[in-house]
């Protein structure tokens, strides 16, 4: 064991740190919950959301062979790059029991055929359930990306006040409460010293007063 100054001051400094690490495990301890019940709920959630997005995936493929097999790859090729635009996300922040989780703005990717920037006329009504099926499969990948993103952060979170709950309770805590104990040995120990050189002074000084007497 350390040196370790053995005084009441630093016996009731050590009875001090002992409830303050006590106090900051059982804070952890509910932080650890309520992460968990975040967890979860997140795990969820990407469980719904990859199986929505298996479905929007398996429809979108679907719905390109169908255009391919109506309009030919060709015309299909060259309608979705006169279709090709940029997705801008405005991608924020969100506290979640003092985790900052991403937060993706609702984003309508759908458009109307006008809007998709192929020429309407002469294109298979096929084609254009293509490109409704793929900008859905887009839709359900930004949500899946977010949840996921939250669900990273949470599990890292929920590792680290793990890891120092465990600190306080299986390693500060006990050194601590190790600490206490010495200090209250070696006071009593002293005490005991002290209460034994008084009886010895008082017999002396007795007999003493006897001798002279």
């Amino acid at each position: 064991m350390k040196t370790i100054i053995s005084t009441r001051m630093e016996l009731l400094a050590r009875k001090e740190q002992i409830a303050l690490a006590h106090e900051g495990f059982e804070l952890l301890e509910q932080k650890r919950v309520a992460l968990l019940d975040e967890l979860l709920r997140a795990a969820h959630a990407v469980m719904e959301e990859t199986h929505t997005l298996e479905e929007a995936a398996a429809n979108a493929y679907r719905a390109l062979a169908r255009a391919e097999a109506t309009a030919g790859a060709e015309a299909v090729r060259s309608t979705a790059l006169a279709s090709r635009d940029d997705l801008l996300l405005d991608v924020t922040g969100l506290n979640v029991m003092g985790v900052r989780v991403p937060l993706i703005e609702p984003v309508r990717v759908a458009r109307s055929m006008i809007d998709r920037g192929y020429s309407i006329v002469g294109t298979s009504t096929t084609i254009d359930e293509a490109a409704a099926a793929f900008e859905a499969e887009v839709e359900a990948i930004i949500r899946l990306a977010e949840s996921e993103l939250r669900l990273r952060r949470l599990a890292v979170e929920l590792q680290r006040a793990t890891r120092r709950a465990n600190a306080l309770k299986y390693v500060l805590i006990p050194r601590l409460e190790q600490e206490r104990d010495y200090i209250e040995m070696v006071l009593a120990e002293r005490e005991h010293a002290d209460h034994f050189r008084l009886k010895l002074t008082k017999r002396a000084l007795e007999r003493k007063r006897e001798a002279s007497s």
